[in-house]
């Protein structure tokens, strides 16, 4: 099973997160997971724990350094109060830089905030070798998206009440625009469709598109 550690961000700060892994091989790929507005909780460390099983080292930095959201209200505030650009080029890039110490590959994964963060991950943490972003996306101000190099994959919730689908296909049409890799698969689902401990979730669309994360990872990662 996983345990909290320390790794240092690029800025010297210390971070603490969750790792998890095949605990005989510490050079198998690795995956930054990435939080959904409620924090390091138990849901997402067992998702860390899903790509253990594959044989990932998968890490989970945890942005809200220490705190867990119970309600909506507060992991709106908590959310709100995220600075997403040191998030990402601090907190994530730290992860991967960590995870790449042993591993030679690693990748980032991230669901509702942390889809959003995963696409800011494609476009400034030139350290990952590949990014799957689920329902989630940064505003148009937080970078030209045009310049990812780094395959990235989107899964969109044709019922998003959190993030438009309409900027979710402008989002394509600018990826599509700048020749970027990727690939993007949408859901006849609601938001946080994966999250089984939510009222979206939904057993079909979450195994094929945890199917699809994995098949990704594989082909990039392995």
């Amino acid at each position: 099973m996983g345990q909290m550690i320390n790794f240092k961000r690029p800025d010297g700060a210390d971070c603490r997160g969750y790792l998890t892994g095949p605990s005989d091989n510490d050079k198998a790929p690795g995956v930054v997971v990435i939080q959904e507005w409620w924090g390091l909780n138990d849901q997402i460390k067992g998702v860390a724990d899903r790509f253990a099983a594959l044989g990932y080292r998968a890490l989970v930095p945890d942005l809200y350094k220490g705190k867990v959201a119970l309600d909506d209200a507060e992991a709106n505030h908590l959310m709100t109060n995220l600075n997403f650009g040191d998030a990402a080029t601090q907190d994530i890039r730290g992860a991967t830089q960590y995870l790449k110490k042993t591993s030679a590959k690693a990748g980032v994964v991230g669901f509702c905030m942390g889809g959003a963060l995963t696409v800011l991950a494609a476009m400034y943490v030139k350290d990952a070798d590949a990014c799957s972003s689920w329902y989630g996306f940064p505003p148009e101000e937080a970078g030209d998206v045009k310049t990812i190099r780094t395959p990235l994959q989107l899964h969109l919730a044709e019922d998003d009440a959190a993030f438009s689908p309409e900027e979710a296909r402008s989002l394509e049409a600018k990826l599509r625009d700048g020749k970027v890799p990727f690939e993007s698969y949408w859901y006849k689902a609601g938001h946080a469709f994966f999250n089984e401990s939510g009222q979206n979730y939904n057993v079909e669309h979450a195994k094929l598109a945890w199917e699809r994360t994995t098949t990704f990872f594989a082909k990039h990662l392995k």
